[in-house]
């Protein structure tokens, strides 16, 4: 006995009844490709910020504030500062992966927000991480300098200012930060966005 069909997001729109991939006929990807780029659409955006607030209520390690709290107020801070809508949207998603995927979160985030996003921001996304290393001090086996193997590359001042003023410093309980709701309509429209394809390294 199987299990019951999930429903589809539209009413009108029809199951591929094929029981594996190769069965599968070009006209049956035809219709699965057209309903597929209105369910993403629509869909990813809810995706990515229910696994943000997924983390609302969680504990911390050590930290005054959680990880959903760190996210909120980095993107208060680049809100604050004037950057441009991507940017802001960026930031909120930045450490979604921190808890679910510790030593690579940052390419985490670099691989969901990078087709969306300007060159800079996925590179620094990718990046993040170590450059924040540079704002760690008397942290044992940590190299502060790993950042600087990227010194003179175009978009390493933008990691560095980046990380210093909206991730390295906003872990504590004193920053008026915004709810999230004033930020879904970012991420929706950073989504919308017609994505680029980034080829693997």
């Amino acid at each position: 006995m199987g299990v019951p069909r999930n429903p589809l997001l539209k009413p009108d729109w029809s199951y591929i009844e094929q029981p594996t991939l190769e069965d599968f006929t070009g006209a049956d990807w035809s219709v699965m490709n057209a309903q597929r780029k209105t369910f993403q659409a629509e869909m990813q955006a809810d995706i990515a910020l229910r696994f943000l607030t997924s983390q609302k209520d969680d504990p911390t390690f050590g930290y005054v504030v959680n990880n959903y709290t760190h996210c909120l107020q980095a993107a208060t801070l680049a809100h604050r500062d004037g950057c441009d809508e991507d940017t802001v949207a960026i930031t909120l998603l930045h450490d979604i992966g921190f808890i679910a995927c510790p030593e690579n979160h940052a390419q985490f985030a670099a691989t969901l927000l990078g087709p969306y996003t300007s060159e800079r921001n996925h590179w620094m996304l990718a990046r993040h991480a170590i450059f924040q290393q540079h704002h760690i001090h008397d942290y044992p086996g940590l190299d502060r300098a790993e950042r600087e193997k990227w010194q003179g590359h175009p978009h390493f001042e933008w990691a560095a200012t980046w990380v210093e003023k909206y991730d390295q410093n906003s872990t504590w309980d004193g920053i008026d930060t915004m709810p999230l709701e004033a930020f879904i309509p970012m991420v929706k429209r950073l989504f919308a966005n017609t994505p680029r394809l980034i080829p693997l390294d």
